[in-house]
């Protein structure tokens, strides 16, 4: 099968390679209908990402087909519509029953798939703990609408819970890429009054607005962002502030938008360290929660996919096939042609 492998830093191929094979009673094998390309890729891609492994298939955000389930296996069965998790989790260590799946102990635990083992973006995939990582998709439910379920949709919706967002609060979001977009989206959920969102495309901007995602958009270097969210605020800053954008500057840009008190939320994979200037946000009593999405709400995305109250099929800007995909990567690494997402066709 055709497969996009992860080489060595700064090389990627499409090749071939041999079909997956049940290693273990727990795994399935998908055949994959619908994939996509992630900013995580890029930085794998790119060596940013230390625990990648060279010789890998990239991709871990796809949806496809059942065919073929190992023997202890017992909620997916072969012929089912599958949306895959990011993330490989046991469901037993002391982290994955409270929830915390990102951190699972296993060795093929947390995010694994496209990284440390073979991912999606090939004709067919093996998912090892197949009944945690896998949600049926309903039959109303189309594979570009389910495409997202496991990875960005599960990040936004994972980034939302933890916010602590209530009724009529102001939430700020740096960055309307992908994640983004979903993150507003998900933060919609919990009825703030108003969704800020931040960022320097204004093609992204502007599909935050038109879709509902955002009430005011701002652009930094063209508007005085910490200026205008006081002027908002009546002078307090945001509620809940999400870190999405991960650039060089945008960490500080959290902390700074935020009011006393408030739900600092980094969602951002960063590729430089960062620094807390604690001297400088005394006294503003800050709360910062970071890391991974743990991707524990699959089955609550799915369920909020099918009654309509979650869609990020809008996200799809650009579409071809698997053999087509080095071009793909060339227009999304770049972010040329006001690309949002692929969806990718084996």
């Amino acid at each position: 099968m055709k497969a996009v492998v992860y080489e060595e830093n700064g090389q990627i191929v499409l090749t071939d390679r041999p079909m997956p094979e049940i290693l273990d009673e727990r795994d399935a094998i998908v055949q994959v209908t619908l994939t996509t390309i992630c900013s995580s890729d890029i930085h794998v891609k790119h060596g940013a990402v230390p625990r990648a492994v060279p010789g890998t298939i990239l991709g871990h955000e796809f949806v496809g087909r059942v065919v073929e389930t190992g023997s202890a296996v017992k909620k997916i069965k072969p012929g089912d519509r599958v949306a895959v998790n990011v993330e490989t989790f046991c469901g037993e260590c002391f982290f994955c029953k409270r929830g915390f799946v990102n951190n699972c102990t296993d060795e093929h635990g947390g995010w694994a798939l496209g990284c440390r083992i073979d991912g999606g973006q090939a004709g067919y995939a093996r998912i090892p703990f197949a009944d945690n990582g896998l949600t049926v998709i309903p039959d109303n439910v189309t594979d570009e609408q389910a495409l997202f379920n496991g990875d960005i949709l599960s990040t936004g919706y994972w980034a939302a819970k933890i916010g602590e967002i209530r009724p009529a609060d102001t939430v700020a979001v740096i960055g309307a890429g992908p994640t983004g977009l979903c993150t507003m989206l998900c933060a919609r959920l919990y009825t703030p009054a108003r969704i800020i969102a931040i960022d320097t495309d204004e093609y992204r901007l502007n599909l935050a607005k038109e879709k509902g995602l955002a009430d005011i958009t701002l652009v930094p270097g063209r508007e005085d962002i910490e200026g205008k969210i006081r002027e908002l605020t009546d002078g307090r800053g945001a509620d809940t502030v999400f870190e999405v954008a991960g650039g060089k500057d945008t960490f500080q840009t959290a902390w700074k938008i935020a009011r006393p008190n408030a739900v600092v939320v980094i969602v951002a994979m960063y590729e430089e360290v960062q620094t807390l200037p604690l001297p400088d946000m005394y006294g503003k009593n800050l709360v910062f929660k970071t890391g991974g999405v743990d991707g524990s709400y699959c089955q609550e995305i799915m369920d909020l996919t099918a009654c309509g109250k979650l869609d990020a099929g809008f996200l799809i800007t650009h579409r071809c096939r698997l053999d087509e995909i080095m071009e793909a990567y060339e227009v999304f690494e770049n972010k040329k042609d006001h690309v949002i997402k692929y969806a990718v066709t084996p």
